[in-house]
C-alpha cells in the first residue's frame, strides 16, 4: 500500500560548501552506479523522520536560524573508508555532531532504530558495486590521500520517493565567528 506523499519518509542531510562538495559530487557521479546516483553528495543526519511531521520539522530547522544556532559547523574530511560494496569519507565536527545531538533529543519519539544509532558523519561516493570494485577505489582513494577542512553549508530536507528524492526545504546555514 502507498503510504502517499505527505506520509513518505523525509530525509534530512548536511551539504558541504564548495570545493569539497563539488569534490564528492564529482566522485559520486564516477563511482556510483548511474541507476542509483539520484541524489547529491551530502551527510545524511536522520535516515526516517514521518513525513506527517514536516510542517513541525521545518518550524524546528527555521528556530534554530532564529536562536542564532544556524551556524556553519567546520568540518574535518578524514581518511576515506570502506562501506563494503562502497566507499566514504569520514567527518569529524563536534558542533556538527552536537547540532545532530541536539535534533535527535527534539525528535526523539520519531527516530527509527538507525537513526537511534550512534552518529557516524561521512558522505559516501560509491555504494552498491561488486566488493573488488569498492577495494579497488578505496585503494586509489587512500593513497596520497591528506585530511582537509571544509564546511556544511546548509540543512536540506527531503521526501523519499522509493529512490529518487523530493527537496522540501533548505535552511542556509550562517557562517560562525571568524576562527
Amino acid at each position: 500500500m502507498d503510504p502517499g506523499p505527505s506520509r513518505a519518509p523525509l530525509i534530512l542531510t548536511l551539504g558541504l560548501a564548495d570545493p569539497a562538495q563539488a569534490l564528492f559530487q564529482g566522485l559520486r557521479n564516477r563511482h556510483f552506479p548511474p541507476e542509483r546516483n539520484l541524489v547529491p553528495a551530502h551527510v545524511s543526519l536522520f535516515h526516517a523522520l514521518p513525513g506527517e511531521a514536516r510542517e513541525r520539522i521545518v518550524a524546528r530547522l527555521d528556530r534554530l536560524a532564529e536562536q542564532g544556532l544556524g551556524v556553519r559547523p567546520p568540518v574535518r574530511v578524514d581518511a576515506p573508508f570502506p562501506l563494503g560494496r562502497g566507499v566514504g569519507f569520514r567527518l569529524v565536527s563536534p558542533e556538527l555532531q552536537s547540532l545532530r545531538a541536539r535534533l535527535a533529543t527534539d525528535w526523539a519519539d520519531w527516530l527509527t532504530p538507525q537513526d537511534r544509532q550512534g552518529f557516524r558523519p561521512h558522505v559516501t561516493v560509491q555504494n552498491k558495486v561488486a566488493p573488488e570494485t569498492a577495494r579497488a577505489l578505496l585503494a586509489r582513494l587512500q593513497r596520497g590521500f591528506v585530511p582537509f577542512d571544509t564546511e556544511g553549508v546548509a540543512l536540506r530536507l527531503w521526501r523519499y520517493l522509493d529512490g529518487p528524492w523530493e527537496a522540501l526545504h533548505t535552511l542556509v546555514l550562517e557562517p560562525g565567528p571568524t576562527r
